[in-house]
C-alpha cells in the first residue's frame, strides 16, 4: 500500500510540476532549475511542518550550508564566510531560478583553501614534529571559530597534522609492545606469532626513530589522499549539500538523495548487500558505528560496537602501507572500502568510546536475516522462586504481501514460554529502532483485549487512529517492557500504548529515543517526465506524519518515560531526537477513550521505591553509573595534548580506569533455558554448510546465554518481576493455562 502511495505522490507531483513548467517553457529550463523546483514544491506541499522555502528559511539554511562544506572549521576563513553570506537570504530564489551563485563561489573558495591546506602539508611534513613541547589542540568544532587570517589557518592545520601523527605514533608503539610481549589471552597475537613462526619470519621490531618515521609518512600520505579526494568533489556533491541545507531546516529526517545516494539507500533497504553488517554515519569528520545489524558479520564477530569510530581499513593480508585512513572521509566513500565479497576479510582499526584503540578482523558475509528475528528464553534467578519468559525483539520486521512478521513470531514465542509455566514475561525492546507500524499495532494487541493503539496526524493535520480489533489476549499475566534511548518509533508506540492501558510496567534508562515521525520516499525517477534531461534525479525522503499516544501525548521529541528508571550504560551519548537540531517539537492532541487493564494492577510507586533501594546497593549498577560519569567527563574534555609524555600518561590512566569500570561481569546465578528452538526459528541449513552451521549455532547459544548473564538491567527487571508477583499474589493465573 505504501509503495503505491509513494508512486502516486511522485507521479501526481511530477505531472503538476511539468504542467507548470510547460507554461513557462519547460524545455528552456536547465536540469538544476527543474530539480530545484521539484524539491522546493515537494517540501512545501508534503512536509508535515508546512514551512515555506523563503528568505527567512534561507538564512537558517545558510548556516547549515557552511557547516556542510566545512564542518570542522578547518578550511574557511571568517572572511570567506562573510563573502558567502551575501547570498544567505537568496537560497530560495536560487532554487527557483536554477542558478546557484552561492554554490559557484563556495566551490571556488573551497578548492583554493583545500589546495592551500595541501601546501601546508608539504611544508610541515618536510621535517619531524617535536612532541616535547606543551601544546594543545581543540577537537570540539563547537568550541572553535573560523580562522581570522591565513596565518591562523596555517596554525590550525599544523596542530591537526601534529595531533594525527602523534596518535599514529602511539598506536605503532602499542602494536610494537604487543609484538614483543603478547598477552597470554591475546588470541590475535598468538595467531600472528604462530603464523610468523610457521613461515620462519621474525616480527618486525622497529626503533623509536623508525616508528616516528613510519607515523610521519603514514599521516602525510593520509592527508595527501584526503585533499586529493576533497578536490574531486563535483558540482553534484555541492548541490546535494545545498539542497540538504534546506531540507534539514524542515526536520533532521528529511533529505534529498541524489542518484548515487539513492542506490545506497535501496541496497540498505533490500538487505542483499555482502559486507560486515553495520550501519555507519559521519560524525565530526569521523566514521562512527551507529548500529550493528543482527545476523551480520560484525554481529557474529562481536568486537565491533555501537559508538566505535573507524579510523582505518585494510584487506585481510594487506601490508601496513595499504591501510586506508577513513578520518575525514565521507561515509558513502568509506563504506565502499568496507564492503566486499563474501568470505573476504576486512580489518578495521577502531577507537572505542573509552578512548582505547583496537584492530578488528571481520570476515564479510551476507546478513543472516534469521538472527534478527524475535527470540525467547525462560529465565530463573537463584533465590527467586519463579520462571520468567524473556522475549527479545530486535526490530519490527514485516514482509509486506505475506510472509514473515514479528507479531506472528512473538505470538509463537509467547506460546513457547507459556508451555514452560512462566509466572511473567519480559518483552525487551532495547536498541529496537522500530520498523513496521502494522506490527506496533498488532503486537500491542497480543497483550490487551482490544482498543486504540496509536493516533497518526498527517501533513494536512488530519488524525487517523489505528486500533486493535481482536479481543483475543495471547498473554494476560504480569508484563515488563524494557526500553532504552535507542528504542524508537514502533518501539515507542508499543511501549506507550501498554503504559497508557496500565497493562505493563515500562523499565529502562530515562526516556526512549523520541522519534515520532513517519517518512515517505518520493522517487523522482518515476513518472513519464523523469528522464527528460537524460539523467536521473534521485529521491526526496520527506516527513509526512506524526505519532501520538492514545492519551494524547506525542512520542516525538520526548519519547516514552519509563515507570521505573534504572542506570543505562549509554546515557552519556547525546543521540536522541531532542539532541537533533530542527527536530519536530512535542505537542498533544485530544486523548481517545480506552478501557484500562482490569485483571490486576501494578503499584508503580512501591515498585519504584523497591527498585531504587536495590540499585543503590547493586555493585554492577554502581559500576554502570561510575562508567557513565567517567565517559561524560572525558567527553567534556575536548582539548588534546600534543606532548608525548602527557599523552602516554593520560592513556595509562585511562586504561586503568577502563579496566576498573569494565562492564563484563557474568552472573552465573541466572539460569537460561528453553532457547534452542527459538534460536533455530526461520533458519535453513545450506547444503555443505552443516558443520559450519552447527559450530555457529553452538557459539550463538553460548553468546546468547552470556549476553543475558552480563545484563545487569535484565537482572533488575527480574527482581521487579518478583516484586510484581508478590504484589498480585495470583501466580496461578499466569502459568501456561493463562489465556
Amino acid at each position: 500500500m505504501r509503495k503505491f502511495l509513494i508512486l502516486f505522490i511522485s507521479l501526481a507531483f511530477m505531472t503538476e510540476a511539468f504542467a507548470q513548467g510547460q507554461s513557462n517553457g519547460l524545455f528552456s529550463v536547465n536540469r538544476e532549475q527543474f530539480l530545484g523546483k521539484i524539491l522546493k514544491e515537494s517540501l512545501e506541499k508534503y512536509h508535515y511542518r508546512k514551512l515555506e522555502v523563503n528568505d527567512d528559511l534561507s538564512k537558517k539554511a545558510f548556516g547549515k550550508f557552511i557547516e556542510k562544506i566545512d564542518y570542522s572549521k578547518q578550511f574557511l576563513l571568517q572572511s570567506d564566510v562573510d563573502r558567502l553570506a551575501k547570498y544567505q537570504s537568496q537560497m530560495d530564489d536560487q532554487m527557483k531560478k536554477g542558478k546557484y551563485p552561492v554554490l559557484d563561489l563556495a566551490i571556488e573558495i573551497m578548492n583554493k583553501r583545500i589546495q592551500q591546506a595541501e601546501d601546508f602539508r608539504k611544508k610541515y611534513f618536510k621535517s619531524k614534529f617535536d612532541f616535547t613541547k606543551n601544546e594543545y589542540a581543540e577537537v570540539d568544532r563547537k568550541k572553535r571559530t573560523f580562522a581570522k587570517s591565513e596565518k591562523e589557518l596555517e596554525e590550525i592545520w599544523r596542530k591537526t597534522f601534529k595531533q594525527s601523527t602523534l596518535a599514529r605514533y602511539v598506536a605503532i608503539m602499542e602494536d610494537q609492545e604487543s609484538l614483543k610481549n603478547p598477552k597470554k589471552d591475546d588470541k590475535e597475537a598468538k595467531k600472528k606469532s604462530k603464523k610468523k613462526a610457521d613461515k620462519k619470519e621474525k616480527a618486525e621490531i622497529l626503533t623509536e626513530a623508525q616508528m616516528l618515521t613510519k607515523a610521519h609518512d603514514a599521516i602525510s600520505k593520509k592527508y595527501k589522499v584526503f585533499f586529493e579526494r576533497e578536490l574531486q568533489d563535483d558540482r553534484m556533491d555541492y548541490l546535494e549539500r545545498f539542497y540538504n541545507s534546506i531540507t534539514e531546516i524542515f526536520d533532521p529526517h528529511t533529505n534529498y538523495m541524489p542518484p548515487k545516494r539513492k542506490e545506497d539507500f535501496d541496497i540498505d533497504m533490500s538487505g542483499s548487500l555482502e559486507g560486515i553488517g553495520a550501519v555507519l554515519q559521519e560524525d565530526e569528520g569521523y566514521i562512527k558505528v551507529v548500529k550493528i545489524v543482527p545476523g551480520g558479520a560484525a554481529w557474529r564477530q562481536k568486537d565491533l560496537e555501537v559508538e566505535d569510530v573507524i579510523l582505518s581499513v585494510s584487506e585481510g593480508e594487506a601490508k601496513t602501507d595499504d591501510v586506508v585512513d577513513l578520518v575525514g572521509m565521507r561515509v558513502d566513500d568509506a563504506v565502499r572500502y568496507i564492503r566486499g565479497k563474501k568470505g573476504t576479510v576486512v580489518k578495521l582499526t577502531v577507537k572505542k568510546a573509552d578512548g582505547s584503540r583496537k584492530t578488528i578482523p571481520i570476515t564479510r558475509d551476507v546478513v543472516k536475516i534469521g538472527a534478527s528475528f524475535a527470540k525467547s528464553s525462560v529465565l530463573e534467578l537463584k533465590g527467586l522462586k519463579m520462571k520468567v519468559g524473556y522475549i527479545h525483539v530486535p526490530k519490527f520486521y514485516r514482509e509486506f504481501g505475506g510472509g514473515v512478521n514479528c507479531t506472528d513470531d512473538v505470538r509463537k514465542e509467547l506460546k513457547r514460554v507459556k508451555k514452560s509455566g512462566v509466572d511473567a514475561v519480559i518483552l525487551d525492546l532495547r536498541n529496537n529502532g522500530g520498523g513496521a507500524l502494522e506490527d506496533a499495532k498488532q503486537m500491542s494487541g497480543l497483550f490487551i483485549k482490544k482498543g486504540p493503539i496509536v493516533q497518526i496526524k498527517n501533513h494536512n493535520h488530519e488524525i487517523d487512529v489505528l486500533a486493535d480489533t481482536d479481543a483475543t489476549v495471547e498473554y494476560g499475566g504480569p508484563l515488563i517492557v524494557m526500553i532504552n534511548r535507542f528504542s524508537a518509533s514502533a518501539s515507542e508506540i508499543l511501549a506507550g500504548a501498554l503504559q497508557d492501558y496500565k497493562r505493563a510496567v515500562i523499565v529502562g534508562g530515562a526516556e526512549s529515543h523520541g522519534k515520532g515521525t513517519v517518512q515517505a520516499v518520493l522517487n523522482l525517477d518515476q513518472g513519464p517526465f523523469s528522464n527528460i534531461f537524460g539523467q536521473k534525479f534521485g529521491a526526496l525522503k520527506v516527513t509526512i506524519q506524526k505519532f501520538y499516544r492514545i492519551n494524547g501525548d506525542s512520542t516525538q521529541y520526548k519519547g516514552v518515560t519509563p515507570d521505573i528508571i534504572i542506570p543505562d550504560p549509554f546515557s552519556y551519548v547525546e543521540n536522541r531526537e531532542q539532541d537533533l537540531e530542527h527536530s519536530l517539537p512535542w505537542d498533544k492532541v485530544s486523548p481517545k477513550k480506552y478501557d484500562l487493564w482490569n485483571k490486576f494492577t501494578y503499584d508503580i510507586d512501591k515498585l519504584k521505591r523497591m527498585s531504587e533501594k536495590r540499585v543503590k546497593k547493586d555493585p554492577r549498577m554502581k559500576k554502570i553509573n561510575e562508567n557513565v560519569s567517567y565517559l561524560k567527563k572525558r567527553k567534556e574534555d575536548t582539548k588534546v595534548t600534543l606532548n608525548l609524555k602527557k599523552w602516554l600518561k593520560e592513556e595509562k590512566e585511562n586504561k586503568k580506569m577502563i579496566e576498573k569500570l569494565k562492564l563484563d561481569d557474568i552472573n552465573k546465578d541466572l539460569v537460561v533455558t528453553h532457547f534452542e528452538e527459538s534460536l533455530k526459528s526461520h533458519e535453513t541449513v545450506r547444503k555443505g554448510e552443516e558443520k559450519q552451521w552447527q559450530e555457529d549455532f553452538k557459539q550463538r547459544k553460548k553468546e546468547w546465554v552470556e549476553q543475558l548473564q552480563k545484563d545487569a538491567g535484565l537482572e533488575e527487571a527480574l527482581k521487579i518481576v518478583a516484586d510484581i508477583i508478590e504484589q498480585t499474589q495470583k501466580r496461578v493465573v499466569y502459568t501456561s493455562k493463562a489465556k
